[in-house]
């Protein structure tokens, strides 16, 4: 079991030691979909939902739920963020969501990359499941991601 960087020798769950590692640039891109009806896509896009601004606050959810990242994934560590961005792009059947993350130091962004898609994916569905209770969030996936000793990885 010793193979597996999360699990000790016994099979106990760890959080694996990156203090020896080269802290060097690190970036990860992630992006996920939500598709809905067209009424709800029209509100989300011409911003008339009646909880506000949709994509305003799921890009703010997005970026929240990068820095926050190690406090919900078990075993992740706490990261030095020095960017996040989140791109959203609507259109007729619903919202694509990009983020990016980037930071300095000995361990990747992946997982912040995705965090932030995610939350911001179900904060789009929170704010217009009043229109759509069948929104569908899908397709959220690692894109690219470069630094580190793995090295660069795209999809």
């Amino acid at each position: 079991m010793s193979d597996l960087t999360h699990l000790d020798e016994s099979g106990a769950a760890r959080m694996v030691d990156v203090g020896a590692k080269d802290a060097t640039q690190r970036e990860a891109v992630a992006t996920g979909r939500i598709t809905m009806s067209a009424e709800a896509a029209t509100a989300i896009a011409q911003g008339t939902a009646k909880k506000g601004d949709v994509l305003a606050v799921a890009r703010v959810a997005g970026i929240m739920a990068a820095k926050r990242t190690s406090d919900l994934i078990p075993l992740c560590h706490p990261l030095p963020l020095s960017k996040v961005t989140i791109d959203l792009a609507p259109d007729a059947t619903g919202v694509t969501v990009t983020a990016t993350c980037a930071c300095t130091g000995p361990t990747g962004v992946e997982m912040e990359a995705l965090t932030a898609t995610s939350v911001a994916l179900l904060t789009i569905y929170d704010m217009a499941k009043a229109i759509d209770k069948a929104m569908v969030v899908s397709d959220i996936r690692l894109v690219s991601k470069t630094g580190g000793k793995s090295g660069d990885y795209r999809a």
